[in-house]
């Protein structure tokens, strides 16, 4: 790669991780919705689209680099109170992020095209005109205020601006001043910080106008507390804070201290302000202030401390639904809210709900697709430094082996190699086995990344998804935490929004539909992950009206997809499975979203092609779930290599549950199937030559392979055992690459290049055998 290949591959990964950090803001502002924003959160967003700007105006990105000031420039009205955040205000915040997403694309690829550009200028215009101006006020709260004006002068306007805000909304505001000594100011400080956010907002830090001591440097804090001022001061007691109140005097006249509201969620924006210049901020702040802030006359000391500040843990993240909350509970109390006085139109098409904190992880999307543009991943330096020690000791014992090799050497012919050089040999084997696992484990935890990334991108999908559609969505994320392989992660970002999609279009109900049968008016859709094991289940369900199996036999029979015999053969969960099947669509009539017969079978094969397996529960009136199993990982495993007619295979050892020796007596037939009782159990049976249409051998027992992912099992026999052994699967190519039941190709340890087996596909194929019989 030459050096601008380089510069723009340096570009895209970061623009990709200042547009994860502004769509993680952005969720978190949509969940949300409806309450006031924190104004940390607001902060967070204008300093994202502040650095995407002079990125990309660093790199020569112009389009990208406009759009982003105009966004800044949005965000900036709306941090000052120039604005209120209305449902207006949001959707054009969340389609900017779409466009700057396509513009990120489009200089990955270097191409321009003329339609983003046009929506580029269009969408620029809006941000320029877009949101209700705040309401003037006859009173500026801050005259009530009774504060020093030297002290008020030093304020930048984002502060006045805070400062007035919990004026007007009654606040209880202090002045708490702390001394520090000069050698640890900054971390008694940060302490303060700390113990105060959880409590209200920290408005402006000023240095004292009274001393700290000889050696020493006193702060004030302008501090609105959320809470009363006797648990604000005990949780002062044991610092060097000093608590004063800031008194304000009552309003002159009811109607200045009305509140300026933003316009309700369904009105239509009848004002909006002209486009203002404001200043080219920064991101807020660290600034110099005038040392000289003389003590405001009217406060009242309220309590004091001398003990130093105690180190404690920084304030939670933001919760979207508190921990103590249900996800039914929560449901149901976010659809009752309002019911009353609700129209048509009064509540947003999406809510994204999580049931655990908002992590470091962001949205990225195209605008048809949720993968990434980077294959780039973030590594903790930890990691880093862990995987060097262990290079530097494999180098070590790749000396002794040299030293060794060579001491051999010079005694070939003369001296028959000693025990004591054989013990030598067998120990530095032992400690080159231990190393290399250490190294391949930590490769793996390199490699691994939180599902959560793709969870938040599918979160802004489901909000246009379910516009288009018309139907009113909660959208509830769990487990995102829980990590996979990066190269699986973005493989299953398409197969989970086809999932998704059908959910909002066929499984969810339109809300007149829903009140009439008793329900919610708004559907819940779930997308959760949860670690088993070596396995990762992701589950997508909803509350929507479920699938209908006599419908799905009656349209596979329609479309010839299946017989009347195998019809009458299936079971419920055979005719569940059926919508897998290619070409096939319960849809009376096409639309953007679906109807044109595929989708599932994508998903199906997508699955598939990362070892996994996709099943699907219904139940008519209550919703339908989706559960895929995957693999951790699929770059190195374990795996049990085993011998089929004189063929040798890998089986995946994450996927084996148990081996057994069977006579072939005791191998049953039941419904032209093979099977086995297994305690009690009936195990269907697969011979592994047939499958591949290997001559079989007679042998008096057989090898079988007890193999299963999710609750499907599945008895494959072979004919004989070679062991276990750590594998990397390479991909296989041209005709090799659409077999049935293989996932790739390994190299063994005497140089042999094995196929590995899909068990996945292997289960499916099981089974698929008795409807193909029937």
């Amino acid at each position: 790669m030459n050096q601008a290949g380089k510069a723009l591959a340096e570009f895209v990964a970061e623009g990709t991780e200042i547009l994860e950090t502004l769509g993680r803001d952005l969720l978190v502002l949509d969940q949300q919705r409806g309450a006031d924003p924190e104004p940390d959160l607001i902060n967070g967003i204008f300093r994202a689209a502040h650095s995407l700007k002079g990125l990309s105006a660093l790199f020569g990105q112009e389009r990208i680099s406009k759009l982003a000031h105009q966004t800044e420039d949005l965000l900036d009205r709306l941090r000052l109170g120039k604005l209120s955040l209305d449902d207006q205000v949001l959707d054009t915040l969340i389609e900017a992020l779409d466009v700057l997403q396509a513009l990120l694309a489009e200089a990955s690829r270097e191409e321009t095209s003329a339609g983003l550009s046009e929506r580029v200028l269009e969408l620029g215009t809006r941000l320029a005109n877009q949101g209700v101006a705040a309401a003037a006020i006859e009173e500026d709260p801050l005259d009530r205020l009774e504060l020093d004006p030297q002290v008020r002068a030093v304020f930048t306007e984002y502060e006045e601006h805070r400062l007035r805000e919990n004026v007007r909304r009654g606040v209880a505001l202090y002045r708490i001043r702390a001394a520090f000594d000069l050698s640890d100011f900054d971390t008694g400080l940060a302490d303060l910080n700390s113990r105060l956010k959880p409590l209200g907002e920290v408005v402006s830090t000023l240095p004292s106008s009274e001393p700290g001591g000889l050696s020493g440097i006193a702060f004030d804090l302008i501090f609105g507390a959320k809470v009363p001022e006797s648990e604000l001061a005990a949780k002062l007691q044991g610092t060097p804070a000093q608590l004063f109140a800031l008194k304000a005097r009552p309003p002159a006249t009811t109607t200045a201290r009305a509140a300026p509201a933003p316009a309700p969620v369904a009105q239509s924006v009848a004002q909006v302000v002209q486009p203002t210049e404001p200043a080219e901020a920064p991101a807020p702040p660290k600034r110099k202030r005038k040392p000289k802030t003389p003590k405001a006359s009217a406060e009242t000391p309220s309590g004091s401390g001398s003990e130093p500040v105690a180190s404690t843990p920084r304030a939670p993240g933001l919760r979207a639904v508190e921990p103590d909350i249900e996800p039914e509970s929560a449901q149901e109390s976010l659809a009752l809210q309002g019911e009353s006085s609700r129209s048509e139109l009064s509540g947003p098409p999406v809510r994204t709900l999580t049931d655990e904190p908002v992590g470091v992880r962001g949205p990225r999307t195209e605008a048809e697709s949720a993968r990434s543009l980077t294959q780039t991943v973030r590594v903790d330096i930890s990691r880093l430094d862990a995987l060097m020690n262990t290079v530097g000791e494999l180098l070590l014992i790749k000396a002794n082996l040299q030293r060794m090799a060579e001491n051999a050497r010079q005694q070939e012919g003369v001296v028959a190699h000693s025990k004591l050089w054989g013990q030598e040999l067998s120990r530095e084997t032992r400690q080159l086995e231990r190393k290399l696992d250490a190294l391949q484990q930590g490769l793996l935890e390199a490699r691994m990344v939180p599902v959560g990334q793709v969870f938040d991108r599918l979160a802004r999908l489901v909000r246009r998804i379910a516009r288009e559609a018309g139907k009113e969505i909660d959208f509830i994320i769990g487990g995102g935490d829980v990590e996979l392989d990066k190269l699986i992660v973005e493989e299953l970002s398409d197969p989970l929004m086809h999932i998704i999609r059908n959910a909002i279009d066929h499984g969810a109900e339109s809300p007149e539909v829903r009140q009439a049968a008793g329900k919610p008016r708004r559907a819940r859709v779930s997308l959760r992950a949860e670690q088993k094991g070596n396995h990762v289940v992701i589950e997508v369900s909803d509350d929507g009206a479920g699938i209908d199996e006599v419908g799905v036999r009656e349209t596979a029979l329609r479309k010839g997809l299946i017989t009347e015999a195998q019809a009458r053969e299936m079971s419920r969960r055979e005719l569940l499975n059926l919508i897998f099947l290619p070409g096939f669509s319960t849809a009376r009539s096409v639309s953007e979203l679906s109807g044109r017969g595929v989708g599932l079978d994508v998903v199906k094969n997508n699955i598939g092609n990362l070892s996994g397996i996709i099943d699907v529960w219904s139940e008519r009136g209550q919703g339908t779930a989706f559960h895929i199993t995957l693999p951790v990982t699929l770059a190195i495993i374990r795996a049990l290599v085993v011998g089929v007619s004189g063929r040798t295979y890998a089986v995946p050892l994450n996927s084996v549950l148990e081996i057994l020796s069977v006579k072939p007596s005791e191998i049953r037939t039941v419904e032209r199937r093979e099977v086995l009782d297994v305690r009690g159990t009936t195990l269907p049976l697969m011979r592994l030559a047939r499958v591949f249409n290997h001559p079989e051998r007679q042998n008096d027992r057989h090898f079988v392979v007890v193999a299963g992912l999710a609750q499907e099992r599945l008895g494959i026999a072979v004919d004989e055992l070679q062991g276990q052994q750590d594998i990397v699967v390479k991909s296989l190519g041209g005709r090799l690459q659409g077999v049935r039941g293989i996932s790739g190709a390994a190299d063994l340890a005497n140089r042999r290049t094995v196929l590995v087996l899909d068990v996945g596909a292997l289960l499916e194929e099981g089974m698929s055998l008795e409807r193909r019989r029937a």
